[in-house]
């Protein structure tokens, strides 16, 4: 498959239906995703991004049906993580000494991945590469999420090739924002931005900013996952400025993990409290060895707050929690509270270790947390309510 964007620009990338998990098993993919290629043609030809490796030979095959490769006078590697430019070594056994543009920590990663010394271009912010009748414009877009990162903007066209900036895991047929599903689209990006992008917002907000004070025209953003942007564009840009700047809605997550069910008990307890007393936030509970990983840090990005429980379990806390904690410390997440709670039979450290690990991802401690002793009563259960009223109000003071 591949389809003509302009008269200009064809999408020679792969649809991958059946991906579910992403990164090793780090991200989830509930509904596939793509590796979009594209292919330039002016009086030059250039070919921006590849695919991912298990795709590679058929790649070349149907790239061959698009043009003889021969005719390809530039490759530009946007970023050098392999889902991007995993097909370079097929490509490169036919056409060799062709040019690869790239920044500079693009050739260093691309040849530490490759162990090839491959014809390297490297190029910083504001050097163009000209086509003929159009450019190509590279920004540098470092961190954002590699330290090769860049974007490509053809002048003419006037089409930004952001790489994995407002992309989305999403495999459609109809591989344009206009034409999809605009909820699954949006949860699809969110839940990108969440996962990925989040401990380099503040980078985002810069590059936006910088991409911006350009002051070019953008009629199409085209990412190297999911779908185009040719609908009001620049929509997904203003998403990730509200993104960026410590984003919330009006939402509660209490995530726990729970050995027999009392931990639960009480988390279910705490959501029936906060209801009650904060009718206006929406409160969603997630058990954390059960539910997926990347749909619950998603929900934490959204939320004013994180109520986090787990049971007591060899002096410390069960492991399912342990590995979202690791995850959550990790996202540098900004102005958004938090409280423990957890049930315990003997020692009882869940709690703090709850507490200590939360204050060090930059949470700010509702309090000291609560716990009870193994299953809790209907009057502990009455307390476990009262706590989550008293959470709800600081929440929202």
């Amino acid at each position: 498959m591949s389809f003509k964007i302009t008269d200009k620009v064809t999408w020679v990338g792969k649809i991958d239906w059946e991906l579910k998990r992403f990164h090793g098993d780090e991200y989830s993919t509930h509904r596939g995703s793509s590796y979009n290629s594209y292919l330039v043609r002016d009086r030059r030809t250039v070919l921006i991004d590849t695919v991912w490796q298990p795709f590679a030979k058929e790649f070349i095959a149907k790239l061959k049906s698009e043009i003889d490769l021969k005719d390809i006078d530039y490759i530009i590697v946007n970023h050098s993580e392999v889902d991007h430019s995993g097909a370079l070594p097929e490509l490169m056994k036919e056409i060799p000494d062709v040019p690869i543009y790239c920044t500079k920590n693009g050739a260093r990663l691309l040849k530490a991945h490759y162990h090839e010394n491959w014809n390297y271009v490297e190029v910083k912010t504001g050097d163009t590469l000209d086509l003929g009748e159009n450019k190509i414009v590279f920004v540098e877009a470092a961190m954002l999420h590699w330290p090769d990162s860049m974007m490509s903007y053809l002048t003419g066209e006037n089409i930004l090739f952001s790489n994995d900036a407002f992309g989305q895991h999403y495999a459609s047929e109809h591989m344009y924002n206009d034409k999809v599903d605009r909820a699954e689209l949006y949860q699809e990006a969110l839940k990108y931005y969440a996962n990925i992008l989040t401990p380099f917002s503040a980078l985002v907000v810069k590059k936006i900013e910088e991409i911006v004070g350009l002051d070019v025209p953008v009629n199409m953003i085209c990412p190297s996952h999911g779908v185009i942007w040719r609908e009001d564009p620049l929509q997904i840009v203003n998403q990730y400025m509200a993104w960026a700047k410590s984003y919330q809605e009006q939402q509660v997550s209490i995530i726990y993990d729970s050995m027999w069910g009392a931990t639960r008990s009480m988390a279910e307890a705490i959501a029936d409290g906060v209801r009650e007393a904060a009718p206006e936030l929406t409160v969603k509970l997630f058990n954390c060895s059960h539910g997926d990983k990347n749909d619950i840090i998603t929900e934490i990005f959204k939320s004013k707050a994180l109520i986090f429980g787990s049971s007591t379990c060899n002096r410390g806390i069960l492991y399912a929690a342990a590995g979202i904690i690791e995850m959550i410390k990790g996202m540098g997440f900004k102005n958004k509270k938090a409280a423990a709670f957890g049930s315990y039979g003997w020692s009882g450290e869940s709690t703090k270790i709850l507490n200590d690990e939360l204050e060090k991802a930059g949470f700010e401690l509702m309090d000291d947390g609560k716990r009870d002793l193994w299953k809790p009563d209907e009057a502990a259960l009455t307390k476990f309510r009262e706590y989550g009223k008293e959470l709800a109000s600081k929440i929202q003071a």
